[in-house]
């Protein structure tokens, strides 16, 4: 396995608009294109969700 040390950037089309997928040893980072804010989703709170049955994850 390779080691997540540094940020691993994909452009994503969802639909009809394209979106930024950050992958980062913090976690996961879900932005449109050409906007800053967008959908954080930690490492720790996607494992914590897992074991509660996967609610959070769900609702991305």
């Amino acid at each position: 396995m390779t080691k997540l040390d540094k940020p691993l950037r994909r452009e994503v089309q969802i639909g009809d608009k394209a979106y930024t997928l950050t992958i980062d040893p913090d976690g996961l980072k879900l932005v449109e294109k050409g906007h800053r804010k967008g959908v954080e989703v930690s490492w720790a709170s996607l494992a914590n969700s897992e074991s509660d049955g996967g609610s959070q994850a769900a609702s991305m």
